[in-house]
């Protein structure tokens, strides 16, 4: 592990990515970059017709990620400091994969490569998985009105295609670790001695 970690966090919708990250950046002294969601114009859009609005919403993530990425390896990760972020950029492929279709799909993978091929991957990945009663009982909790009216069998097949994304990444990245957290059993909100065995597992990864 090199002197100064690059941490992500990652899972599919309501997972809990933005909270772990947070309480860890608190806990282990980190900066924390936390990707742009609810000011997306699109979000509402795409939910209501996913056809329509899936191109642009995904290139307005995509162009926000890379600039907070870009923005990363200048502040943090060329100066030798850690950093935690509550994604990975790779989720912009996990999303694309399923929502794009034929010229647009391709499209956007060839912009897609060329904006993050050479950013510096993590270090270390926190995976949080969870099956989808827990992630549309804290979808419901938190309450984001664009996302009410969410299709489960999307939202499924979301769980799916992250389990698949962070195999690849296991195999394609070899030395990034990726750290499981079983989400419908760990309750690091509500369990302080759970939150307390992440945290110090990931302070021991770092070192």
């Amino acid at each position: 592990m090199r002197q100064a970690p690059f941490i992500a966090v990652e899972g599919p919708i309501g997972a809990g990515k933005t909270t772990l990250s947070s309480m860890l950046a608190e806990t282990l002294h980190l900066p924390i970059i936390k990707e742009i969601v609810e000011e997306n114009p699109f979000l509402d859009k795409f939910y209501q017709n996913m056809d329509d609005w899936s191109f642009q919403l995904e290139m307005f993530f995509l162009c926000n990620r890379y600039k907070q990425l870009e923005d990363t390896i200048t502040q943090y990760i060329e100066k030798g400091k850690p950093v935690i972020s509550d994604y990975h950029i790779y989720k912009n492929l996990i999303f694309s994969e399923r929502t794009l279709k034929g010229t647009k799909r391709d499209k956007y993978r060839q912009i897609y490569h060329v904006l993050t091929d050479d950013l510096p991957k993590p270090d270390i990945i926190l995976y949080i998985r969870a099956d989808l009663d827990t992630l549309l009982a804290r979808i419901a909790k938190r309450g984001r009105s664009f996302e009410e009216g969410m299709d489960k069998a999307y939202l499924q097949q979301l769980i799916e295609d992250y389990d698949d994304a962070m195999s690849s990444l296991a195999a394609r990245e070899p030395s990034t670790i990726i750290m499981t957290i079983d989400g419908n059993t760990v309750d690091f909100v509500e369990n302080r001695m759970h939150y307390e065995e992440i945290a110090a597992k990931v302070k021991e990864l770092m070192e």
